[in-house]
């Protein structure tokens, strides 16, 4: 780690190469996680409810199963799977029918890239360049799912929340008390206007995974990166999707995904949080 410290010209090609295959399998993720679980779930229903045994294959396996085209089932080939590179050898188009290869895959692969450069631009290439891209990856594959699906599964938000504590546990970011703080107020702050929200209107505001994910990224960034995270997201999401809700014409009532929004600001407040508000406190005249 020390030699790639010493030799980014090796150490970012590296990293890049690194994002870009993880985000390949973040792309895996992101499709087919919650298909599995949407499976799991009729299963397990079928069985409560004592329902006669129907044939409804699993769906691929995130591991196992290679990648093949949605449409014509055509297996890909190592050299069809290269992250991006492919993409653009193929023109976006499946070799064996020719369908059109949906962008998200190459946009995944590029976005990762981008930001585990950030993290060892940031952290460098030890532990903490390395928890910052697992931390990193994690928001990436919850953000795509709950884009798509509206869903933030507990695989992934309760996971990442257990890794950020445990990387406090050995002080690597800060110490575990603010980690463990951090992640009880990022969760009881997002129940709590659930809560009164359901009382007041006997409406749901937010899914459950909202508060599961702040709580996580609470591990993270410790009990002050906590509210900084909840303003940050809520400018971001206000603006957003506003902005979305006009373009395509939908009233106020259209649910939209708030996990993006916590993990964008949860990524940023992680990155800067201290910085952001030293310079707040010295805005105000407080330092």
């Amino acid at each position: 780690m020390a030699y790639l410290d010493q030799n980014p010209a090796l150490g970012y090609p590296l990293a890049a190469g690194f994002g870009l295959l993880v985000g390949s399998f973040l792309n895996v993720v992101i499709l087919r996680l919650p298909r599995r679980l949407e499976w799991t779930w009729k299963r397990d229903a079928r069985e409560v409810l004592e329902q006669p045994e129907v044939y409804d294959p699993p769906p691929p396996g995130i591991v196992v199963e290679r990648s093949h085209c949605p449409h014509c089932k055509h297996v890909l080939a190592w050299y069809e799977n290269i992250p991006v590179f492919s993409y653009l050898a193929l023109r976006g188009r499946c070799r064996h029918c020719g369908t059109r290869i949906s962008p998200q895959y190459p946009l995944v692969e590029l976005l990762t890239m981008l930001l585990f450069l950030a993290c060892v631009w940031r952290f460098g290439f030890g532990w903490q360049g390395f928890g910052a891209m697992v931390f990193t990856g994690f928001l990436v594959a919850l953000s795509g799912i709950d884009l798509r699906t509206q869903l933030l599964p507990d695989q992934l938000t309760l996971p990442l929340m257990w890794l950020g504590l445990i990387a406090a546990s050995d002080n690597l970011y800060f110490p575990a008390k603010p980690a463990l703080l951090g992640a009880v107020a990022g969760y009881v702050s997002l129940w709590s206007v659930w809560w009164l929200f359901k009382q007041l209107t006997g409406k749901e505001g937010m899914g459950h995974g909202d508060f599961k994910l702040l709580a996580a990224i609470g591990a993270w960034t410790g009990l002050k990166g906590v509210l900084p995270t909840i303003l940050l997201s809520s400018l971001v999401g206000a603006i957003v999707g506003s902005i979305w809700l006009a373009t395509k014409g939908r009233d106020r009532a259209t649910p939209i995904p708030f996990g993006p929004y916590l993990a964008i600001a949860g990524w940023v407040v992680f990155f800067w949080g201290e910085r952001m508000l030293d310079a707040y406190l010295r805005f105000a005249g407080l330092r």
